[in-house]
């Protein structure tokens, strides 16, 4: 395992291939899923291309990669403010248990905090995800008072995945 300090910032282009595999194995371990490794490699790029779709952040330690998540943004009319989304978190097995997630989820809540024009952060959990339930718990967000509904174009594994 590697060792140092955690650098956490803003990711940028040539974090692009390590963050779609990422996403590969996120959505392997967590859904079961099995995603078309072009697919995620040019939504990634997507986001890098058009900042309006989002923006990821990463833990690297050393040269390497260790962590990664997308925040993604809605307006509300409700708060005249943006929330940001909190999507595609994970970290690489070689680097888990060494509080990476939390310490980026404080590196963009800062962001936040320091935006007058960010309300608050959110994320969605699968409701049977305990482990990551108790983590986000632990950074003292809590669950919201809406519960998340969703419509999707019918998918085929492999071919596309919301």
């Amino acid at each position: 395992m590697k060792g140092g300090i955690p650098i956490y910032r803003e990711a940028y282009g040539p974090d692009a291939e390590a963050i779609a595999a990422f996403q590969l194995e996120l959505a392997r371990e967590s859904e079961g899923l099995s995603l078309d490794p072009g697919k995620v490699r040019a939504g990634v790029r997507a986001v890098f291309a058009d900042p309006s779709k989002g923006r990821y952040f990463v833990a690297t330690l050393g040269r390497e990669t260790a962590a990664c998540l997308l925040v993604e943004t809605e307006w509300s009319d409700w708060r005249d403010g943006t929330v940001w989304w909190i999507h595609g978190v994970y970290t690489a097995p070689a680097f888990r248990g060494r509080g990476l997630f939390p310490g980026l989820y404080d590196y963009v809540k800062t962001l936040a905090m320091l935006d007058p024009g960010v309300l608050g952060l959110r994320l969605y959990v699968a409701r049977d995800n305990q482990l990551a339930r108790r983590a986000y718990e632990r950074l003292g967000m809590e669950s919201g008072r809406y519960a998340q509904y969703e419509w999707f174009k019918p998918w085929t594994p492999g071919e596309d995945a919301a």
